[in-house]
């Protein structure tokens, strides 16, 4: 009898609560809670890569600079004041993994391979292992590393940290470096050089 009291008086309580509490209450009771999310604007809805035509024979490497946002996924070839290409990009995917400041094209690769990241290979080239990093994997016995393809490297660090081709899957996802569309890389390498100024802001 004191357990059924008991079980009556919790349900009773339970009951009041609800009651009072409105619709609010119980979904939160008995709907699972949503997880929360962080709202970003994917590069997929972003206006594509822009061309500025009328600056394309009075940029070169003598007079451009690049100025990248991570906040906003943009990168930007200017001559002066004007933008000649304003492109999307996909930077690092922590914070911290793309450096800001201002740095100097340092090194110009048009088939440029990671010296990190890549995949294990055996003696056809077959991959093994993909998504490694030398820095904490091993290759197995009978395979060689095969760094990942950055075509159109632009290095802007000793650490390794530059522009270059790469997927653009509408944030950022890269180890560092600044991801380019493959239509865009090649044109903005033409139009730097080493020296070139590249500032980078959060």
């Amino acid at each position: 009898m004191r357990i059924t009291a008991l079980s009556q008086t919790l349900l009773v309580t339970l009951a009041v609560w609800l009651f009072a509490s409105g619709p609010s209450a119980s979904a939160q009771l008995f709907e699972p809670r949503k997880p929360k999310t962080t709202v970003t604007k994917p590069i997929g809805r972003q206006p594509p890569a822009k061309i500025n035509a009328s600056l394309e024979s009075v940029i070169n490497s003598s007079n451009s600079r690049v100025h990248i946002s991570i906040s906003k996924q943009r990168a930007y070839l200017m001559v002066g004041d004007e933008i000649y290409i304003d492109s999307p990009i996909s930077s690092g995917k922590r914070s911290g993994m793309t450096p800001t400041g201002t740095f100097r094209i340092s090194q110009k690769d048009p088939d440029h391979r990671s010296s990190v990241y890549g995949e294990f290979v055996d003696s056809r080239g077959r991959v093994v292992r993909s998504g490694v990093s030398t820095k904490v994997d091993s290759a197995p016995g009978g395979t060689r590393y095969r760094g990942a393809p950055m075509k159109w490297f632009m290095r802007l660090t000793d650490s390794g940290v530059g522009m270059h081709v790469g997927i653009l899957p509408g944030f950022p996802a890269s180890h560092g470096c600044i991801r380019l569309p493959a239509d865009i890389a090649p044109l903005i390498y033409q139009k730097v050089g080493i020296g070139t100024p590249a500032v980078i802001e959060s």
